[in-house]
Protein backbone atom coordinates (compact mmCIF):
# COMPACT_ATOMS: atom_id res chain seq x y z
CA UNK A 1 0.00 0.00 0.00
CA UNK A 2 2.75 2.50 0.92
CA UNK A 3 4.45 1.66 -2.66
CA UNK A 4 1.35 2.57 -4.33
CA UNK A 5 0.84 5.65 -2.38
CA UNK A 6 4.19 7.03 -3.08
CA UNK A 7 3.92 5.60 -7.02
CA UNK A 8 0.94 7.78 -6.98
CA UNK A 9 2.43 10.84 -5.42
CA UNK A 10 5.29 10.21 -7.67
CA UNK A 11 3.15 10.27 -10.87
CA UNK A 12 1.09 13.03 -9.68
CA UNK A 13 4.37 15.11 -9.22
CA UNK A 14 5.57 14.20 -12.56
CA UNK A 15 2.72 15.32 -13.90
CA UNK A 16 2.24 18.34 -12.24
CA UNK A 17 5.92 18.94 -13.35
CA UNK A 18 4.94 18.50 -17.04
CA UNK A 19 2.48 20.88 -16.65
CA UNK A 20 4.86 23.35 -15.36
CA UNK A 21 7.13 22.79 -18.04
CA UNK A 22 4.77 23.43 -20.71
CA UNK A 23 3.55 26.68 -21.72
CA UNK A 24 0.44 27.91 -22.29
CA UNK A 25 0.10 29.61 -25.55
CA UNK A 26 -3.03 32.35 -25.89
CA UNK A 27 -3.90 33.67 -29.65
CA UNK A 28 -3.37 37.62 -29.30
CA UNK A 29 -3.53 38.76 -32.64
CA UNK A 30 -3.90 37.35 -36.18
CA UNK A 31 -1.32 39.03 -38.47
CA UNK A 32 -1.68 37.45 -42.12
CA UNK A 33 -4.80 35.95 -43.48
CA UNK A 34 -4.56 33.51 -46.27
CA UNK A 35 -4.82 36.18 -48.75
CA UNK A 36 -2.44 38.21 -47.38
CA UNK A 37 0.22 35.86 -47.72
CA UNK A 38 -0.71 35.17 -50.90
CA UNK A 39 -0.81 38.75 -51.97
CA UNK A 40 3.06 39.14 -50.14
CA UNK A 41 4.59 36.24 -51.74
CA UNK A 42 3.47 37.77 -55.03
CA UNK A 43 5.17 40.75 -54.01
CA UNK A 44 8.42 39.15 -52.70
CA UNK A 45 8.52 37.68 -56.15
CA UNK A 46 8.74 40.31 -57.68
CA UNK A 47 11.32 42.48 -55.51
CA UNK A 48 13.67 39.30 -55.92
CA UNK A 49 13.35 39.37 -59.95
CA UNK A 50 14.08 43.36 -60.17
CA UNK A 51 16.80 42.76 -57.71
CA UNK A 52 18.14 40.00 -59.31
CA UNK A 53 17.64 41.23 -62.72
CA UNK A 54 15.10 38.11 -64.01
CA UNK A 55 15.32 34.41 -62.83
CA UNK A 56 18.17 33.35 -64.95
CA UNK A 57 20.91 32.34 -62.41
CA UNK A 58 18.01 32.01 -59.15
CA UNK A 59 17.61 29.21 -56.98
CA UNK A 60 15.87 29.35 -54.48
CA UNK A 61 16.43 27.01 -51.01
CA UNK A 62 13.91 26.44 -48.20
CA UNK A 63 15.14 25.75 -44.55
CA UNK A 64 12.67 23.13 -43.64
CA UNK A 65 9.42 22.91 -42.68
CA UNK A 66 8.11 26.02 -43.50
CA UNK A 67 10.62 27.86 -45.35
CA UNK A 68 9.98 24.52 -48.18
CA UNK A 69 6.39 25.67 -49.14
CA UNK A 70 7.30 28.61 -49.26
CA UNK A 71 10.51 28.45 -51.37
CA UNK A 72 8.45 26.36 -53.83
CA UNK A 73 5.38 29.01 -54.11
CA UNK A 74 8.04 31.62 -54.68
CA UNK A 75 9.74 29.22 -56.94
CA UNK A 76 6.28 28.76 -59.21
CA UNK A 77 5.30 32.49 -59.02
CA UNK A 78 8.57 34.13 -60.37
CA UNK A 79 9.10 30.57 -62.98
CA UNK A 80 5.83 32.07 -63.91
CA UNK A 81 6.12 35.58 -64.38
CA UNK A 82 10.02 34.79 -65.98
CA UNK A 83 8.91 32.35 -68.40
CA UNK A 84 11.56 30.00 -66.89
CA UNK A 85 11.89 27.40 -64.56
CA UNK A 86 13.74 28.41 -61.22
CA UNK A 87 15.52 25.38 -58.76
CA UNK A 88 14.25 24.92 -55.50
CA UNK A 89 15.96 22.87 -52.61
CA UNK A 90 15.91 22.15 -48.66
CA UNK A 91 17.51 22.58 -45.84
CA UNK A 92 16.99 20.37 -43.50
CA UNK A 93 17.72 21.52 -39.96
CA UNK A 94 16.29 19.33 -37.17
CA UNK A 95 13.00 19.79 -35.53
CA UNK A 96 14.33 23.21 -33.99
CA UNK A 97 12.46 26.45 -34.47
CA UNK A 98 13.89 29.43 -33.60
CA UNK A 99 10.94 31.50 -32.49
CA UNK A 100 9.97 29.63 -30.16
CA UNK A 101 13.78 28.40 -29.01
CA UNK A 102 15.40 29.16 -25.25
CA UNK A 103 18.91 30.70 -25.20
CA UNK A 104 20.86 26.95 -24.89
CA UNK A 105 19.42 25.53 -27.86
CA UNK A 106 21.33 25.23 -30.75
CA UNK A 107 19.92 24.47 -34.71
CA UNK A 108 21.45 21.32 -35.68
CA UNK A 109 21.93 20.80 -39.74
CA UNK A 110 20.60 17.40 -41.04
CA UNK A 111 22.88 15.86 -43.63
CA UNK A 112 21.36 15.96 -47.20
CA UNK A 113 21.26 17.18 -50.52
CA UNK A 114 19.87 20.12 -51.34
CA UNK A 115 18.78 18.98 -54.96
CA UNK A 116 20.46 20.92 -57.37
CA UNK A 117 23.89 22.82 -57.70
CA UNK A 118 24.25 25.82 -55.98
CA UNK A 119 27.82 26.80 -57.30
CA UNK A 120 28.04 30.03 -58.75
CA UNK A 121 24.05 30.57 -58.65
CA UNK A 122 22.31 33.39 -56.62
CA UNK A 123 20.64 31.72 -53.94
CA UNK A 124 17.21 32.75 -52.15
CA UNK A 125 17.60 31.18 -48.28
CA UNK A 126 14.02 31.58 -47.05
CA UNK A 127 12.75 30.95 -44.03
CA UNK A 128 9.40 31.94 -41.88
CA UNK A 129 10.11 33.51 -39.17
CA UNK A 130 13.65 35.62 -38.43
CA UNK A 131 14.54 36.09 -34.68
CA UNK A 132 17.68 35.68 -33.09
CA UNK A 133 19.94 34.54 -36.50
CA UNK A 134 20.65 31.26 -35.13
CA UNK A 135 19.14 29.23 -37.31
CA UNK A 136 20.11 31.20 -40.11
CA UNK A 137 23.79 31.02 -39.27
CA UNK A 138 23.48 27.40 -39.02
CA UNK A 139 21.80 27.30 -42.32
CA UNK A 140 24.52 29.26 -43.97
CA UNK A 141 27.20 27.22 -42.70
CA UNK A 142 25.38 24.31 -44.10
CA UNK A 143 24.64 25.98 -47.77
CA UNK A 144 28.46 26.83 -48.11
CA UNK A 145 29.36 22.74 -47.37
CA UNK A 146 27.26 22.66 -50.37
CA UNK A 147 29.15 24.51 -52.69
CA UNK A 148 30.24 28.49 -53.20
CA UNK A 149 27.01 30.53 -54.71
CA UNK A 150 27.58 33.85 -55.96
CA UNK A 151 26.01 35.08 -54.22
CA UNK A 152 23.31 34.80 -50.91
CA UNK A 153 20.31 36.95 -49.96
CA UNK A 154 17.94 35.82 -46.65
CA UNK A 155 14.01 36.19 -47.37
CA UNK A 156 11.90 35.77 -44.56
CA UNK A 157 7.49 35.55 -44.15
CA UNK A 158 8.40 37.26 -40.72
CA UNK A 159 10.82 39.37 -39.13
CA UNK A 160 10.22 39.26 -35.42
CA UNK A 161 13.65 41.51 -34.54
CA UNK A 162 15.38 40.54 -31.31
CA UNK A 163 18.46 39.68 -33.27
CA UNK A 164 21.30 37.84 -31.61
CA UNK A 165 23.75 38.25 -34.61
CA UNK A 166 24.49 40.67 -37.35
CA UNK A 167 21.73 38.89 -39.92
CA UNK A 168 19.27 40.75 -42.13
CA UNK A 169 17.40 40.03 -44.63
CA UNK A 170 17.13 41.23 -48.13
CA UNK A 171 13.32 40.64 -48.37
CA UNK A 172 11.00 41.12 -45.67
CA UNK A 173 6.69 39.99 -46.05
CA UNK A 174 6.35 42.09 -42.73
CA UNK A 175 8.09 43.88 -39.61
CA UNK A 176 6.02 42.67 -36.36
CA UNK A 177 7.18 44.11 -33.23
CA UNK A 178 7.21 41.82 -30.42
CA UNK A 179 8.35 40.95 -26.74
CA UNK A 180 10.57 38.04 -25.78
CA UNK A 181 6.86 36.54 -23.92
CA UNK A 182 5.17 36.32 -27.40
CA UNK A 183 6.22 34.19 -30.36
CA UNK A 184 4.85 34.06 -34.35
CA UNK A 185 3.13 31.22 -35.43
CA UNK A 186 3.03 30.66 -39.16
CA UNK A 187 0.50 27.95 -40.67
CA UNK A 188 1.16 26.80 -44.22
CA UNK A 189 -1.65 24.61 -45.72
CA UNK A 190 1.26 21.92 -46.59
CA UNK A 191 2.10 21.58 -43.20
CA UNK A 192 -0.52 22.58 -41.03
CA UNK A 193 -3.50 22.18 -43.29
CA UNK A 194 -4.12 25.82 -42.13
CA UNK A 195 -3.13 29.41 -43.92
CA UNK A 196 -2.53 32.08 -41.09
CA UNK A 197 0.03 33.85 -39.21
CA UNK A 198 -0.82 34.52 -35.55
CA UNK A 199 0.87 36.22 -32.43
CA UNK A 200 0.36 33.94 -29.46
CA UNK A 201 1.83 34.81 -25.95
CA UNK A 202 3.38 32.51 -23.80
CA UNK A 203 1.49 32.89 -20.08
CA UNK A 204 3.86 31.22 -17.64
Amino acid sequence: MENKALTLVSSGESMINQAKATPILREKTRIMSASEIERTLIRLAHQIIEKNNGGQNLGLVGIKRRGVPLAQRLGALIGSIEKTPIDTGILDISFYRDDLSTRDIRPVVSPGDIGFDIAGRDIILIDDVLYTGRTIRAALDALFDHGRPRRVQLLVLIDRGHRELPIEASFVGRHVQTTAREIVEVKLREVDDDEKVILVERDE
